[in-house]
């Protein structure tokens, strides 16, 4: 599988003021694999050192402060020699050694002609606490599953090859975008996860994906009994096992008594954060003003809260793979489709979507471009705008203004109804 990182880590490389890189993001997503073909693809050899598999490791950088001397250890370790420039550093799950992670200080220090790239599970916990890593010392890297344009790559070259050649307004013939709006139906069942991917690509079957999927479930549930943090682990599982009814509600504001009858925000807040760190959910805030800059509007009380995978969430929410395939209504859609486009647009823009809401109605996203703010509507099927985004458009009148839904590619003026499987290009072709 192609995954498009790889050219972000490419350009880590060439930059001049790079610094050692921490790729974050949940567990299973890839990292490992991302870092192995980095240091085989751009470097004439890489070294790869496991904290969690070899425990020898942690006393090399308990008793030294000295990258030299550290690189020069390693060197002995793996059985070979460390350049700099030519051989890439590789730490997986460095969180396991806080010493290891607080060296990145001093390669960035004293010694920037090593490459060193590192990784771990539930980084993000740590990386949101700034006393855990050395803050400015490094170059951080978010890494998701597949997106739509990556598991379209892998799955038919190519089709992702008329897809990523589309440009601003471009019609789309009826055969190419039944094509594609197939192969959006098949990544809303398998999702992003590499291993669901993989499966799907070797077995075609959907319930050697379906097993895959509850097995990754229950090694995130696992994890939260082990992250030995002073978050309560029954409640990241409470929050975690309640999406799917959060969501499901008619609003999918996030509430604490859905979680737990009597449920209050301090007890269950901390739980949310640490799912959110650790790349295990995204949060969208609603906002009092639809204008820029959105942030200075968040309302913090006010959330809704999205799985980082759509397939591992149409998993947890049991949706039959026919109801998506034949492409029928179902209770769950419009919030298994909001969690799709959400999962596409992340990244996309330096600012994160946030939505809005008023007496009329909602707005499913708003995006903040610049100084311009877009307002985004979700549809799951052929559905035309509702009321309260017509509204929205006709008093404010944004420069522009998006609909995602399964009907063709068509602007008009300010407007443009792009089909859903475009929603992981939506800043190219705005």
């Amino acid at each position: 599988m192609d995954r498009f990182s790889l050219q972000d880590l490419i350009s880590w490389k060439l930059s001049a003021d790079r610094k050692p890189l921490i790729l974050k993001g949940a567990r299973q997503v890839g990292k490992t694999w991302l870092m192995k073909e980095f240091g085989r693809t751009q470097y004439k050899n890489f070294a790869y050192f496991n904290f969690d598999e070899e425990e020898e490791l942690k006393s090399i950088f308990v008793v030294n402060k000295n990258p030299d001397r550290i690189v020069e250890l390693l060197s002995l370790i793996s059985g070979m020699k460390i350049e700099p420039e030519d051989t890439l550093i590789i730490f997986d799950e460095i969180q396991e050694c806080p010493e290891a992670l607080n060296s990145l200080k001093y390669f960035k220090e004293k010694a920037g002609q090593y490459h060193v790239v590192a990784a771990g599970s539930l980084l993000g916990t740590l990386l949101a606490q700034p006393k855990s890593y050395p803050v400015g010392m490094v170059n951080i890297l978010e890494v998701g599953p597949l997106n739509f344009a990556e598991f379209l790559k892998a799955k038919d070259e190519g089709l992702h090859s008329y897809y990523a050649g589309l440009t601003n307004g471009q019609s789309i013939e009826d055969i190419f975008h039944t094509r594609l709006l197939d192969a959006y139906h098949h990544y809303l069942i398998i999702g992003g996860m590499p291993e669901c991917v993989s499966s799907w690509l070797e077995w075609k079957d959907p319930q050697k994906v379906i097993q895959a999927q509850r097995e990754l479930l229950d090694v995130y549930e696992n994890d939260f009994s082990k992250h030995n943090g002073r978050v309560n682990s029954g409640r990241l599982l409470q929050v975690f096992r309640s999406i799917v009814s959060q969501l499901a509600k008619e609003n999918g504001k996030f509430m604490y008594g859905v979680v737990r009858s009597g449920g209050r925000a301090r007890d269950f807040e901390e739980a949310i954060e640490w799912l959110v760190s650790a790349g295990m959910l995204n949060r969208v805030f609603n906002v009092s003003k639809p204008e820029h800059p959105l942030p200075a509007f968040d309302r913090m009380d006010c959330f809704k809260l999205y799985l980082f995978d759509t397939g591992l969430l149409k998993c947890m929410a049991g949706i039959d793979n026919a109801a998506i395939l034949l492409k029928s209504d179902f209770q769950f859609k419009g919030p298994l489709t909001e969690n799709f486009v959400l999962q596409q647009l992340k990244g996309q823009f330096d600012v994160s979507p946030r939505y809005y809401s008023d007496k009329t109605g909602e707005i499913d996203f708003l995006i903040q471009h610049g100084q311009e703010i877009i307002p985004v509507e979700v549809k799951g099927g052929e559905e035309k705008s509702a009321a309260s985004f017509k509204k929205f458009i006709a008093q404010r009148e944004p420069e522009n203004a998006i609909r995602f839904s399964q009907m063709g590619y068509v602007k008009d003026g300010g407007f443009t109804n792009m089909p859903l499987y475009l929603a992981s290009r939506m800043r190219e072709l705005l």
